[in-house]
């Protein structure tokens, strides 16, 4: 069996920036087993790997669901933004004659859009709620990532909130902290915080800042970001989707905006444009992708 396969740079235009997400194609006539997609994501070795399954080309896609599952390289997600954007790339791209404008995804995560507009894509992601009332084990992993940090920032001058549906804690650094600063931070030792927290209440540690300079084009952020999951094998993100459904409602509500433009700074680092609506729940993520590789996955 061949497998056709795309490594795509998300939330960027240029290549060797943003996040890279493997993507796999699915015919509608094949079956692949999840355990053959877990190791071909660890074979990827990114932080997400996308596996599409494809539309039957005879049936009417109006109102039709592409499949989507994503795996990092150890286990399997429910929801992964970045993978999404290049999955939704890679069909537009390259098997436009099975959609148009508009792609819908069935995931683990219910029904995603995404939408082609001139070049940029636009995702329908579900908004996260997050609460103060922060697990137990909170403490000494905020502990630990500003340990790890080698900060001078204490934990009583942090803000801390839990997001139960993506059981993702925020962390917001005081303000005085600058970008710079949040970029200078060295990526936090993936066992040390192994050995903190189990990953039974914690997946993923954001860490935010109020502001954070501009883009080339002079565009001031709203606000900039880091991601940490060592629980689910990525010790950093490049570049987030899903924590910006925890970010994009935490900073619309801080800020009083619906309209949000971010910054993840990792060393590869991406922008996101965010549109926050309440009403729906739902969090429209706006970016460009650059695909940069093709070929072919064998399999036996």
């Amino acid at each position: 069996m061949e497998l056709p396969i795309y490594t795509v740079d998300a939330f960027t235009t240029h290549p060797f920036e943003g996040n890279p997400a493997a993507v796999c194609i699915i015919k509608h006539d094949q079956d692949v087993d999840p355990s053959i997609m877990q190791s071909i994501a660890k074979e990827m070795n990114l932080s997400e790997t996308a596996f599409v399954q494809l539309l039957n080309p005879s049936v009417e896609s109006v109102d039709k669901f592409f499949g989507l599952r994503w795996f990092t390289p150890t286990t399997e997600v429910n929801l992964c933004g970045h993978a999404t954007l290049a999955s939704a790339a890679v069909l537009f791209h390259h098997y436009a004659h099975l959609c148009d404008h508009l792609v819908k995804f069935k995931t683990l995560s219910g029904i995603l859009t995404a939408k082609n507009e001139h070049g940029q894509i636009t995702l329908d992601l579900p908004l996260a709620d997050c609460t103060s009332q922060v697990p137990k084990t909170a403490d000494s992993v905020i502990q630990k990532v500003l340990l790890e940090f080698n900060s001078s920032i204490q934990t009583s001058h942090v803000k801390a909130y839990y997001s139960p549906m993506t059981k993702k804690l925020l962390i917001r650094l005081p303000d005085e902290c600058s970008r710079s600063q949040l970029e200078s931070f060295p990526v936090p030792e993936a066992s040390n915080l192994l050995k903190t927290h189990d990953g039974t209440d914690i997946k993923g540690v954001i860490v935010t800042v109020l502001g954070g300079g501009a883009d080339k084009d002079k565009r001031p952020y709203d606000f900039v970001s880091r991601y940490f999951a060592p629980w689910v094998g990525i010790p950093e993100d490049p570049v987030t989707g899903s924590a910006h459904t925890v970010l994009g409602k935490y900073w619309s509500e801080v800020l009083s905006t619906p309209h949000l433009y971010a910054r993840q700074c990792s060393s590869r680092g991406g922008n996101l444009l965010l549109t926050v609506d309440e009403k729906s729940g739902r969090l429209f993520v706006a970016g460009k992708a650059c695909i940069v590789l093709t070929g072919k996955f064998i399999l036996p």
